[in-house]
């Protein structure tokens, strides 16, 4: 294969002396080849949706080879032939090969028919041609174009790169830092190079093989593991693959140099407009500036007063320490950068800079003159106005002061006056305010010079034209016009003072003969309305009455008291006359008394209206106490009956219950015929109740008629009720104990005679005492431990008597024979059929059916050594039946 690709004008192509046939027998170099080629190839031929697998098999019929180089150059080619025979891929071969002809490579030792047949050597060193021409060919950095110019921008991008250094397109790449410092170059995201070593070249390879392919777009032409295990990778697969970087950085490498011309150019009109902008504005605000300025320069129109001459001042000196400075610099600055903006447009080739009209430097020059000239006598004119005020500021103030002292001391004066305050003075008040009219009248007199004083400056201010003079005047002619008022009202309070001590000193004469009778009638009067008001309480017809006859006397001297009356208004009566003739207010209130004719007549008014109250309460409480007799004698008719029969009752129960007439059967059947009479008796108790609610209604508290009081009757009758129902159950429970225990008739009569006996306070109880000597009587001999034995059982509440129904049940219990837990124990065991525990439907069986649920409801379970599911105890139950009262 050696000068495959040789041809004058393509200087390009010249192989070096170490490209030599022999060595592309490389098995090594072979494979790393046909890899990158194959891999070159897909990246083009996938545009078009194909792809090869073999690159001498898949070439053969020429029809990919067509479509690589239509990919690659964008041109058509001639229609290929669809035949499989070897003639239609020979002709297909050589429809490539023509093209790449055309393109100005020639072809030495490479023939159809050797592709055809699927040369590997050949068909390598075809594809590699192609490589060469559409991929390397064009590259050129400086002059230098090809192999050359590939190296030089490997070498220029890598510069940076310390560890990198591009001497080759073989071993130069071994370590594989260069693909990535390309890589790192245009796109740093993609890979932290700091971290890369030079001693680990399969990790570099790999990264720089992965990230070309994932983001680049650059398919993986070769492995890290045969660039690595190769003493010199094969220089065209490394050109094929470096070629693609360069192919897929070009683009940015030449916007980056046009970008660069632009920027310059760009940057040198951008920094001479602003520095337009900059004049014009700078050269607007100064401009502008100086227009504001110069008009309140100009004004010479003085102030009015002192503090606004000053402030003017001061806003001169500000003007020439603060705001001028600046602005002197600004005029400066914006005529040096209006030269350097010339010199600069000038040596840029640019034409000369024109500010807009208006702003040329020589206009600024025009302005800052106008502004010195307005500049000029402005503050010698401004302190001789300030003198001036001072002066007129002086004598103004002198004005203020006079004034204000003068207005000071009248403040008020008018309203004192002007007050009616005599008018409800007493006598010796009057005399008071005449003593300090006098005094005020000299302090008036004493006032008049500093009156004088002050119209004088007013008139002086007038004739050096005081700015305020319209103000000074008015207060000048108010203080003036309210002197003279001053005066007038002085005299008129005068007069008015001593007219008014006249009428006062009248009056006091009569104020002080009222006062003297109308405290006696006032008096007479609170004591007629207290005893009119009195509120009384009385029992009886008598008490009544008598209080009838004392209101009658009282209502006999009024006639004589309303002449009193109509005397003491009269005093009043005449005050008023001189009052509303002199027109003098009432000086305040009577000074002797408290008392005035409204509240006399009031009072008088509120005797006359209780006289009647008081004859229609004496007529009521009459008519009241008459009822509440009425009610006396009915309750205690009716009391003093059912009283008596209630007390008969209870003696007649009592006798029943201890006397022993006839059998227990007998004395019930007469208890409860006793018990029916006092049952219908209950409407008569009724009735009683209303009665007594009417007593209590009308607040009666004593009856005179009756010993029984209402509760002596509730009580007596509550006790009637409980002692028959007592009676009778005990007598029920003595037959009941009687039926029981078997004792006769005999018997009981027995007990209830010894019971009788020594029943000595006859209540139907024994008490302790009674109850021992009883049983001593009958032959027990008393120890004091079984009496209190004994005691436990027949009181066993501990309330320390014994009743009869007690008695009885000890009495049995000492002469029957009585069940014992011992007897319930043993029948138990009879119903058990002997056994030590007995079942639920054993119970069942032998008993009614409520006394057999009542026992196993209260049975524990059995649980002897003997026991069976369902056993139940029958001994711990008859023991329980009587362990809480078994003796």
């Amino acid at each position: 294969m050696d000068h495959h690709y040789d041809g004058e004008e393509n200087d390009y192509m010249q192989q070096e002396d170490d490209w030599d046939r022999d060595l592309l027998l490389d098995p090594a170099w072979e494979k790393q080849q046909r890899k990158t080629f194959t891999a070159w190839c897909n990246s083009h031929l996938r545009k078009a949706g194909t792809q090869i697998e073999n690159i001498e098999e898949d070439f053969r019929d020429g029809l990919k080879l067509m479509l690589l180089l239509e990919v690659i150059s964008g041109e058509r080619l001639a229609k290929p032939e669809r035949g499989k025979m070897r003639v239609h891929k020979i002709s297909n071969v050589n429809k490539a090969l023509n093209f790449i002809a055309s393109k100005g490579v020639k072809l030495v030792s490479i023939g159809a028919e050797e592709i055809v047949d699927g040369n590997a050597k050949m068909t390598l060193g075809m594809i590699w041609t192609i490589i060469l021409r559409f991929a390397i060919q064009d590259i050129s950095v400086e002059e230098t174009s090809a192999k050359e110019g590939l190296l030089l921008w490997c070498q220029r991008k890598t510069a940076p790169y310390k560890n990198v250094n591009i001497q080759n397109f073989h071993i130069s790449w071994k370590d594989g830092l260069g693909f990535c410092a390309l890589i790192h170059r245009h796109r740093p995201e993609l890979i932290d190079y700091g971290k890369l070593r030079k001693d680990d070249p399969m990790t570099n390879l790999n990264t720089a093989f992965d990230v070309a392919e994932k983001y680049l777009d650059i398919p993986k032409m070769l492995d890290a593991e045969d660039i690595v295990g190769t003493a010199r990778p094969d220089e065209k697969a490394i050109m094929t693959y470096v070629s693609s970087f360069y192919h897929a950085f070009s683009g940015a490498q030449k916007a980056e140099t046009a970008a660069n011309r632009i920027c310059k150019v760009l940057a040198v009109n951008q920094e001479n407009e602003q520095l337009m902008e900059d004049y014009e504005k700078l050269a607007s605000d100064l401009l502008e500036w100086i227009r504001r300025t110069i008009p309140w320069l100009e004004n010479r129109v003085p102030e009015s007063t002192m503090q606004a001459m000053q402030q003017k001042l001061e806003d001169f000196r500000d003007y020439r320490r603060q705001h001028k400075p600046p602005k002197v610099q600004e005029k400066c600055q914006l005529e040096i950068n209006f030269n350097t903006l010339q010199t600069k447009l000038r040596l840029s080739n640019r034409p000369a800079f024109m500010p807009s009209e208006g702003k040329m430097v020589s206009d600024i020059s025009n302005a800052w003159g106008a502004l010195e000239g307005a500049e000029k006598g402005y503050e010698e004119w401004l302190l001789n106005e300030i003198r001036r005020l001072e002066r007129l500021d002086h004598l103004a103030e002198k004005f203020r002061q006079k004034a204000a002292i003068h207005e000071a001391w009248t403040e008020g004066k008018e309203a004192m006056l002007t007050q009616k305050d005599y008018e409800t003075a007493s006598l010796s008040e009057i005399k008071a305010l005449l003593k300090k009219h006098e005094a005020f009248e000299s302090d008036l007199a004493a006032h008049q010079d500093r009156v004088e004083q002050i119209a004088a400056i007013a008139q002086e201010l007038n004739e050096l034209e005081y700015y305020d003079s319209p103000s000074v005047n008015a207060r000048c002619q108010k203080i003036c016009d309210q002197w003279d008022a001053l005066g007038a009202l002085t005299q008129k309070r005068s007069e008015a003072l001593q007219r008014t001590e006249k009428l006062l000193e009248t009056i006091d004469q009569l104020y002080l003969e009222f006062a003297k009778r109308a405290a006696p009638f006032n008096n007479w009067m609170e004591g007629a309305m207290e005893d009119l008001q009195d509120t009384f309480i009385v029992h009886t017809i008598e008490e009544i009455q008598g209080l009838s006859t004392a209101h009658e006397q009282f209502k006999a001297t009024l006639p004589e008291a309303d002449k009193e009356r109509q005397a003491i208004l009269g005093i009043h009566n005449e005050i008023a006359k001189i009052v509303q003739t002199y027109h003098v207010n009432m000086a305040g209130t009577n000074p002797y008394t408290t008392i005035n004719p409204t509240e006399i007549n009031a009072k008088w008014d509120k005797v006359r209206q209780l006289v009647p109250q008081r004859d229609q309460a004496l007529i009521e409480e009459h008519a009241r106490q008459q009822n509440n007799e009425r009610l006396r004698r009915q309750f205690a008719n009716q009391a003093n009956v059912i009283g008596p029969w209630i007390q008969t009752k209870m003696e007649e129960i009592g006798r029943i219950s201890i006397e022993m007439h006839g059998t227990l059967e007998d004395q019930l059947t007469h208890l409860r015929q006793y018990e029916k009479s006092i049952v219908n008796y209950k409407p008569k108790i009724d009735q009683l109740e209303g009665d007594h609610q009417q007593i209590q209604e009308a607040l009666i508290f004593d009856n005179k008629h009756t010993n029984y009081t209402m509760e002596h009757i509730r009580v007596g009758w509550e006790q009637l009720l409980t002692t028959i129902a007592r009676t009778i159950n005990e007598i029920e429970n003595q037959i009941l104990t009687r039926d029981a225990k078997g004792i006769s008739q005999e018997q009981l009569n027995e007990f209830r005679a010894s019971f009788n006996h020594f029943d000595r306070k006859r209540t139907g109880l024994m008490d302790g005492e009674d109850f021992r000597t009883c049983l001593i009587s009958m032959g027990y001999n008393m120890g004091e431990a079984e009496f209190a034995r004994i005691m436990s059982i027949v009181d066993p509440n501990r309330l320390g008597v014994v009743t009869f129904q007690a008695f009885i049940d000890f009495m049995s219990r000492e002469t029957a024979d009585t069940d014992t837990a011992d007897q319930v124990m043993a029948s138990f065991k009879v119903l058990a059929g002997d056994k030590n525990y007995i079942l639920a439907e054993e119970l069942r069986r032998e008993l009614p059916p409520d006394q057999a649920e009542y026992c196993i409801s209260r049975m524990a379970p059995y649980t002897g050594p003997d026991a069976v599911p369902g056993a139940l105890d029958y001994m711990s139950f008859s023991t329980a039946l009587y362990g809480e009262s078994d003796l």
